[in-house]
């Protein structure tokens, strides 16, 4: 197929240094331009990923015809706005996780003409060593999936980070806790019926730093999670079956330049091995997939509807943190 042009709304850090790279080593995708408020720090940018467009506006940068879709980026409360704003222009989006604040914010997005194809870039679930766990889970080689633990986290105290900025979005549940809740939906292949949670917040920024939750998905089957922006690095998933567990090695930050692995266990305790995965780059794969979507004029495997999914499930842990009760999703 004919390369998808892309368009690039802002540098945010996430962009120039994990998703553009990965994007840029694709044969089926050309970024054609990147857009800041400030243009000088697009023409930089530009200059140093080989783009040839640098736009000082996101407005201007919608306006150019060329562009056939749109990598949104931005910080959390800009989400929503911005991809409208590009579907206005009949710009075709992927916008960063988490899509929206709220879900009530996300459903703003099903105005959008459905030939406009927006999706969440939740890259894991292009990830080759994801879809192979997905694949051995569907064929039962772990047995009946009952349990998802998950543990994520990293240390960032700085104020000026727009992660610890309550008023945009900041915190550790939108900004990682949506991982466990996307792909224990995702393992499952079903939506959590009722969720609980504890939850501790930076006295001085007011985001939540460290959050415990637990989702009820019926049938015997949970997700456990712990996520926090003030603790050591660190990450692991276990899928827990009834005749093995796969426990996947580094599951949301997966390396682009070294293979990545899952670790299969039978029924005796540690006892199972490694399988490798050929180098790829996930956030190479995901804009493939999108730029693919587009060009089949089919909707994307996971719209906006999922994504509204999504948000609900993080709402409904918000507010159990609130009340110390079991909530409703």
């Amino acid at each position: 197929m004919t390369k998808v042009k892309w368009g690039v709304i802002s540098t945010a850090n996430i962009g120039v240094a994990k998703v553009l790279p990965g994007m840029l080593k694709s044969d089926e995708i050309e970024i054609v331009a990147i857009s800041s408020r400030n243009l000088k720090s697009a023409q930089s940018w530009a200059s140093k990923l080989g783009i040839k467009k640098a736009y000082g506006s996101y407005e201007e940068m919608l306006a150019d015809p060329e562009i056939e879709c749109v990598y949104n980026p931005l910080p959390n409360h800009l989400h929503v706005p911005l991809t409208l704003a590009a579907a206005k222009h009949g710009k075709h989006v992927l916008c960063e996780k988490p899509i929206a604040i709220t879900a009530k914010e996300a459903m703003k997005l099903k105005k959008i003409p459905r030939k406009i194809q927006i999706s969440e870039a939740f890259m894991v679930r292009h990830a080759l060593q994801w879809l192979d766990a997905k694949r051995r889970v569907d064929a039962g080689e772990i047995g009946e999936v009952r349990a998802l633990q998950a543990l994520f986290s990293y240390f960032n105290a700085d104020p000026k980070n727009v992660r610890n900025d309550a008023k945009i979005g900041g915190g550790g549940l939108l900004d990682i806790g949506c991982y466990p809740i996307t792909i224990s939906r995702f393992i499952f292949g079903d939506e959590p019926k009722r969720v609980a949670s504890t939850i501790d917040r930076d006295p001085k920024f007011k985001t939540d730093r460290l959050v415990g939750g637990l989702a009820d998905f019926g049938k015997g089957r949970h997700l456990s999670f712990t996520i926090s922006t003030q603790l050591a690095p660190y990450q692991r998933v276990n899928i827990m079956g009834t005749r093995g567990r796969i426990e996947v090695e580094i599951p949301f930050n997966a390396p682009p330049d070294q293979p990545n692995r899952i670790f299969m266990q039978g029924s005796e305790m540690n006892v199972g091995e490694w399988h490798e995965y050929p180098i790829s780059d996930q956030y190479q794969l995901q804009a493939e997939a999108f730029g693919r979507a587009v060009r089949s004029g089919k909707n994307p495997k996971w719209g906006v509807e999922d994504a509204i999914k999504n948000m609900k499930v993080i709402d409904a842990f918000f507010k159990a943190g609130k009340t110390g009760k079991w909530e409703k999703v």
